[in-house]
């Protein structure tokens, strides 16, 4: 499905299209709190995001999107209800972390299992898992185009939707679009606080 508005155009990305969707979130999120808490070294940083990234495009029940020429990208999952979108990292043994994460991968599991905890499921909604745009693109709107473009049809259906803001920035951005503070923010040791934030549908 593509939308076109005055800001961009948005389209739901294919197989092809899920390589920029990762090219899009790498670049958006090198400098981002979380991500620097997570993999501190930049080399590590950009290695290893991108694998992050295609783990999140293979759940099944994802859709991917890409906004302007390739310059933004978002992530959005339906859960069903009582299902958690973090199994993955949430689930793993204590003191075996996730493969292939190197040092991060402790972190990646730990952040998981709070993000887990706090994540709604006595509903089934729509779950922002990631949503960036490249860095000379932002603050044009294409957050904003994203955000619009699958909310007008969560609305129309009546789903509620859940995310956490990684930054006082994007938090801000999604308070105009009507998501509310769940709670006080995640934390895990010393990493950067994660803002849960659920948006009820609008009649």
């Amino acid at each position: 499905m593509s939308l076109n508005t005055p800001y961009a155009s948005v389209r739901q990305a294919d197989g092809a299209g899920r390589q920029a969707v990762v090219d899009v979130f790498t670049e958006a999120f090198m400098d981002d709190p979380v991500a620097c808490w997570l993999f501190p070294e930049a080399d590590e940083r950009s290695r290893l995001q991108p694998h992050f990234y295609r783990s999140l495009l293979t759940h099944p029940a994802g859709e991917a999107y890409l906004a302007g020429r390739s310059e933004g990208a978002s992530l959005w999952l339906r859960p069903a209800a009582g299902q958690s979108p973090h199994g993955e990292y949430a689930e793993a043994p204590e003191g075996d972390p996730p493969a292939d994460f190197g040092a991060g991968g402790a972190r990646l599991r730990a952040l998981g299992r709070e993000l887990a905890r706090r994540h709604p499921d006595g509903e089934p909604h729509l779950y922002l898992a990631c949503m960036g745009v490249v860095a000379r693109r932002q603050g044009a709107g294409l957050g904003s185009a994203m955000l619009r473009h699958r909310l007008e049809r969560a609305d129309a259906d009546g789903t509620a939707a859940y995310l956490e803001a990684s930054s006082a920035r994007s938090r801000a951005l999604y308070q105009r679009y009507g998501f509310e503070d769940l709670g006080a923010p995640v934390r895990v040791a010393d990493g950067p606080p994660l803002w849960p934030m659920r948006r009820r549908p609008r009649r």
